[in-house]
């Protein structure tokens, strides 16, 4: 299964400061760890909310609010996509993370095709599937 592990907004990570030498480091190894595991599929930190934007469709109409955005412990500073063997896999891994200071991090299991049941038709399963093989495609000419 993948997970996602939502790593939440800090009123650091909000007023851009950058972690020290050496979290990044840690990091860095767990990072590592997690690659060399097979876990990891993608992972990045995020700008702070005032580097961005929302946008809210209402109907026909789309409204752009600028950054920054209040509540910080609604805010994703950064994530990871894991494909793990199961949710208690993924808890067993973050717990490892050099995190500390109050941080929190949710994990979300990634719906996967079956999970749609028969609205995802065979028409759209081949559509997914297609468009998985050109997104690996892709990144692998990167």
């Amino acid at each position: 299964m993948k997970v996602m592990v939502i790593v939440k907004a800090s009123p650091e990570s909000e007023a851009g400061e950058m972690p020290a030498t050496e979290l990044l480091a840690e990091m860095g190894r767990f990072n590592e760890a997690l690659v060399k595991a097979g876990v990891m599929l993608a992972g990045e930190g995020l700008h702070p909310s005032r580097r961005g934007a929302r946008v809210r469709f209402e109907g026909k109409r789309r409204t752009v609010v600028d950054g920054p955005f209040p509540g910080t412990k609604e805010l994703v500073a950064g994530f990871w996509l894991w494909q793990v063997r199961s949710l208690d896999e993924a808890i067993e891994w973050i717990k490892r993370a050099p995190f500390d200071g109050g941080a929190e991090i949710e994990l979300r299991p990634v719906f996967e095709a079956d999970d749609f049941g028969e609205a995802l038709t065979p028409d759209l399963r081949e559509q997914e599937a297609r468009l998985a093989s050109r997104l690996h495609a892709k990144s692998q000419d990167r």
